[in-house]
């Protein structure tokens, strides 16, 4: 322990370096991720037979694995970090996607009713009403996606993109135990940080739409 405490001492910048380049992978795949998935979502809910398909196009994104995705966009996209996003955004699509459609599908029909009794349209329904209420499912969504691209993240190191990976990758191929953990422990602190963030979020907005129900009853 004494010598993982002194390496990250002596090497802060770096490691704070490639914790931002991995934070940064991290969250530029995520948001992707979210800005395709949750329109996908939406629309897959006004349009049922379409919202099938997408679910069918997710479920493939989700099995197709990193390595894949990254030995695929790398004779298109070259080594570095744009495999390595596209690799990211395709694993985020499915937990984001499902958890926004389900939550959307799965909400109270009489809630859609009570907005057309009361001379709402379709789209402002679901604007004001619909989307406000599933928003803990799709954060819940987000937060596994978020999580899950923390340590997918890693395997940017395999093809150039930086990241915490490196110093997992370094500490592989020299047999530095430290040099490994300075790679693996911020890693996964990150990935900590990032889901206890995202479940407080979760939490607060659980308990908002609690309210808005009861009020609304």
């Amino acid at each position: 322990m004494q010598a993982f405490i002194d390496f990250l001492a002596d090497n802060s910048n770096l490691v704070l370096g490639l914790a931002g380049q991995h934070l940064l992978l991290s969250a530029s795949g995520t948001a992707l991720g979210l800005a395709i998935a949750f329109p996908m979502a939406v629309v897959g809910v006004l349009l049922p037979r379409l919202g099938q398909g997408f679910a069918a196009v997710a479920n493939v994104a989700q099995t197709v694995p990193s390595f894949a995705v990254l030995g695929l966009a790398i004779p298109l996209l070259g080594i570095g970090f744009a495999p390595a996003l596209l690799a990211l955004t395709l694993r985020a699509l499915l937990p984001i996607f499902l958890n926004a459609y389900v939550g959307l599908r799965e909400l109270d029909p009489s809630l859609r009713e009570a907005a057309k009794g009361i001379g709402m349209t379709r789209w402002q329904s679901l604007v004001q009403i619909e989307l406000p209420l599933s928003l803990p499912a799709t954060v819940g969504g987000l937060r596994t996606a978020a999580v899950e691209s923390i340590g997918i993240a890693t395997l940017a190191a395999f093809i150039g993109g930086g990241g915490l990976g490196d110093l997992i990758l370094q500490g592989i191929a020299l047999r530095d135990t430290t040099r490994l953990l300075a790679g693996a422990i911020p890693a996964a602190a990150l990935a900590i940080a990032i889901e206890l963030s995202l479940a407080a979020l979760q939490r607060h907005l659980v308990r908002r739409t609690h309210r808005v129900a009861r009020a609304a009853d």
